[in-house]
C-alpha cells in the first residue's frame, strides 16, 4: 500500500489508563498509532509502549485545553490521512474498513464527520445521536484552532457519514456521572467565558439560554425517549448555560 492510502491514528492523552487498552485494541491495525501525551502520571505511557505506539509529548502546563495539542499532534503524524480518536472512543471494524475504502475512491472528500454514540447513566442517549464530529481529514488541509470545543477547519470538501449507519459510529465510553458533568461544567465554562465576552448577555439570558438548551435536548432532540436519564441530562445542559452566563455577568459587575 502506498503512503497515499495509509492512515495515521492520533490520540491525545492525559492520565488515560482507564480505557486506553480498549481504545488501542480498536486501532491497532491502522498504519500508525500516534500518542500525543500531555505529561501523564499514571500508566498511560506504559500501555502505549506495550501496543507499540509512537509517542510524542506536549507540555500540559502550556495550555489547559486539548485543542493546541491536537493541532501539534495531527501535524506530527507520518501519513496524510489522519483519524483523531479520543482516549475513550472505540473505532469499530466497520468504520476502519469504511475509511480505507473511501480514501481509495476518486473524488474522496478532504474530511469526514463521524457519528458518535454517547451514554449516560449506562444508557445510549438517543438525544445525543448522531453527534457528528469532524475527526477524519487530510492533515495538510487541516488546522485545529486553539479554542475549547472547536471543530477543526478543513480547506476542502467535507461530508457526513450517514447517521443511519450506526455500525460506523464511534463508541464513546465516557458514560459520565452527574458529578463528572457538574465538575466539567465549571472547568469548561472557565475556558468558554473569554470567547463570549463580546456577547451582551443580560439577566434575561440567565432564563432564556438554559431554558432553550434544556428544551432542545429534551423535546427537539427527543430526550424524553431516554427516560429519566434523558430528563436529567437535559437539565444539566441547561445548567451549563446558566453557569456560563452567570460567570459573564459576575465578571461584568466586578469590573464596574
Amino acid at each position: 500500500m502506498n503512503d497515499e492510502n495509509k492512515i495515521s491514528v492520533v490520540i491525545n492523552t492525559y492520565n488515560a489508563e482507564r480505557d486506553l487498552e480498549r481504545v488501542l485494541d480498536g486501532v491497532k491495525d491502522f498504519d500508525e498509532v500516534l500518542i500525543c501525551d500531555m505529561e501523564s502520571t499514571d500508566k498511560t505511557l506504559d500501555i502505549a509502549k506495550k501496543y507499540g505506539c509512537r509517542i510524542v509529548t506536549f507540555e500540559r502546563k502550556t495550555y489547559n485545553i486539548v485543542e493546541p495539542a491536537r493541532e501539534f499532534a495531527i501535524h506530527e503524524a507520518r501519513f496524510d490521512w489522519v483519524l483523531v480518536v479520543d482516549a475513550d472512543e472505540i473505532v469499530t471494524p466497520e468504520l476502519k474498513q469504511y475509511l480505507y475504502q473511501r480514501i481509495k475512491e476518486n473524488g474522496c472528500p478532504d474530511g469526514l464527520y463521524i457519528p458518535r454514540k454517547n451514554y449516560f447513566m449506562g444508557r445510549f442517549m438517543r438525544c445525543h445521536y448522531p453527534d457528528h464530529i469532524l475527526r477524519f481529514f487530510r492533515k495538510d488541509k487541516t488546522h485545529w484552532p486553539p479554542i475549547i470545543h472547536c471543530t477543526p477547519v478543513v480547506d476542502g470538501r467535507v461530508e457526513k457519514i450517514p447517521a443511519k449507519n450506526k455500525e460506523l459510529a464511534f463508541e464513546h465510553l465516557a458514560n459520565d456521572t452527574v458529578a463528572d458533568i457538574v465538575r466539567k461544567a465549571n472547568i469548561y465554562s472557565e475556558n468558554e467565558v473569554p470567547r463570549r465576552r463580546k456577547k451582551n448577555y443580560g439577566v434575561l439570558a440567565l432564563l432564556c439560554r438554559p431554558f432553550y438548551r434544556c428544551f432542545k435536548s429534551y423535546i427537539l432532540k427527543q430526550g424524553f425517549r431516554d427516560g429519566m436519564p434523558g430528563f436529567i441530562h437535559a437539565m444539566l445542559e441547561g445548567y451549563y448555560q446558566f453557569v456560563v452566563v452567570a460567570k459573564l455577568l459576575e465578571e461584568r459587575l466586578q469590573a464596574r
